[in-house]
């Protein structure tokens, strides 16, 4: 996010808040409330991951007057300013409040929709892939096909995933169950596979490395809640890896009678 302007100081004539929101590149963040900021309860441990901590919090809360911090250092506290409210924001919108702003977002399809032609263009929400400032840019998840794709623009695929989190769209579900979209029809499960096998192309390796390997290492995602995983789709997985486990004995044997 570093890469976004910084504006010129007519631009924090309304609010620092409103400005950032009005910025391009940061149409995937929603509004929070002053309230929420100001309550220091909410901000616990946030204090030894911001440089300018106090500074950025004023800035933000539109009490940092020019004569209060040196000039070479504005630029620094901007910076720090955005990493914060990226940090509360990922904890803003799990709150009841903040899960609805999000979803008015979700509900016109703020975030994007779905590249995959089975799932008829539904909306997208932001994920992270950890919770954690300045490993995993942001992701987004399809809640019909239960997959993630990268945003289509450089701008928002530079935002750091931990600005959302790993567990703001399962929450947002289990809080909004009507939301959750209608899964595909049996059959089309494994259309799906097909498809993105023919998307991806072979797995890497194949020739060199048993059917079997290739099978035992690809990577699936995981809804997780707080690092536990989602009570219902982590049983449908247990069954899937099952599955998966006993395929992968079967191509194992069978690679075995061959040699």
């Amino acid at each position: 996010m570093d890469d976004v302007s910084t504006g010129s100081d007519s631009d924090y004539s309304n609010s620092w808040i409103s400005w950032f929101l009005a910025s391009k590149g940061n149409e995937y963040f929603c509004e929070v409330e002053e309230d929420y900021i100001l309550d220091r309860f909410n901000l616990t441990g946030l204090a030894p991951e911001c440089a300018n901590y106090s500074q950025a919090l004023d800035l933000i809360t539109d009490n940092l007057a020019d004569d209060d911090i040196e000039e070479e250092l504005r630029a620094s506290v901007e910076v720090q300013a955005r990493f914060l409210y990226g940090l509360i924001h990922a904890r803003w919108i799990i709150t009841s409040r903040g899960l609805a702003k999000m979803l008015e977002k979700y509900k016109k399809a703020d975030f994007g929709r779905c590249p995959r032609v089975l799932c008829h263009s539904h909306p997208l929400l932001p994920i992270g892939l950890t919770d954690t400032a300045y490993e995993k840019a942001v992701k987004l998840y399809c809640p019909r096909c239960e997959d993630l794709y990268s945003p289509k623009s450089s701008r928002h695929g530079s935002i750091d995933g931990a600005y959302f989190g790993t567990t703001f769209p399962h929450i947002m579900f289990m809080v909004y169950p009507t939301m959750v979209p209608m899964k595909a029809p049996d059959g089309v499960q494994s259309t799906r596979d097909r498809d993105a096998r023919n998307e991806k192309g072979a797995p890497s390796g194949i020739g060199t490395a048993s059917s079997a390997a290739v099978a035992l290492k690809a990577e699936r995602y995981r809804p997780t809640i707080f690092g536990f995983q989602v009570n219902e789709i982590a049983k449908l997985q247990r069954w899937q890896d099952a599955m998966r486990d006993r395929q992968v004995a079967r191509l194992e044997a069978a690679e075995s009678e061959k040699h």
